[in-house]
């Protein structure tokens, strides 16, 4: 038996039947198959971080005496302030995903009002905290060549340059993926689901590296 839509007495449907309406936004599920699968690919990614790790130890534990003399060269609070500028980047991206999860790609109000910033807004503030720390890496890395430890000076050289550098090249990559969240949130007619998962996926790695440096930091500056 077919039924019918509860009706009125003027014939319209009924206000319980009307007040059923779909959501503006498709809503944001977590986890989805998109994130799920790049946290399989972050998992992989952290076996080469450790891989990374057991190279630094190996050699330490082979020749300890290059850190008696090599680490004397490192500037700690330098390093402690490059450090800090990355891990604060970590909270303007989350509260960008936040925003992105609302479906708000741009600010609504003022520029200098902070509450009402979009994901745009938050990501651009994150990019120019990692470009910050790629910048210090580098000059950091200007200033330990010029002081006689390079990548091929010895094997304390080798660890270092290769462990801080291929993290220097993973937090590059993250800087490229928010331009091309920023520019798809430009591009789309409607910022959607995918859009957000995009977003939220590119948090993901941007946490990930973020953690792996806290990490590096905590051997190499403070472990000597």
């Amino acid at each position: 038996m077919k039924t019918h839509p509860e009706t009125s007495n003027n014939g319209g449907v009924s206000t319980a039947t009307a007040s059923q309406t779909a959501p503006a936004h498709p809503v944001v599920n977590r986890p989805n198959v998109t994130t799920v699968g790049f946290i399989v690919f972050l998992a992989s990614d952290l076996m080469f971080f450790a891989a990374l790790f057991a190279m630094y130890f190996t050699i330490r534990s082979v020749v300890p005496g290059l850190w008696e003399t090599q680490t004397e060269l490192l500037d700690i609070p330098y390093a402690l302030g490059n450090t800090l500028i990355l891990v604060s980047s970590s909270f303007t991206c989350q509260l960008g995903v936040f925003a992105a999860e609302r479906f708000r790609p741009r600010r609504t109000g003022s520029l200098f009002n902070i509450a009402k910033w979009g994901m745009v807004e938050w990501f651009y503030l994150t990019f120019l905290l990692g470009a910050v720390f790629v910048a210090g890496q580098v000059m950091e890395y200007a200033t330990l060549v010029s002081e006689g430890l390079a990548i091929n000076t010895d094997g304390y050289g080798s660890v270092f340059y290769l462990t801080t550098g291929f993290h220097g090249i993973h937090v590059t990559i993250g800087l490229i993926c928010f331009l091309l969240v920023i520019g798809r949130a430009y591009g789309a007619k409607k910022f959607g689901h995918h859009e957000a998962t995009f977003a939220i996926c590119v948090s993901y790695y941007w946490h990930f590296v973020d953690v792996v440096w806290v990490g590096l930091f905590g051997v190499i500056y403070l472990l000597q």
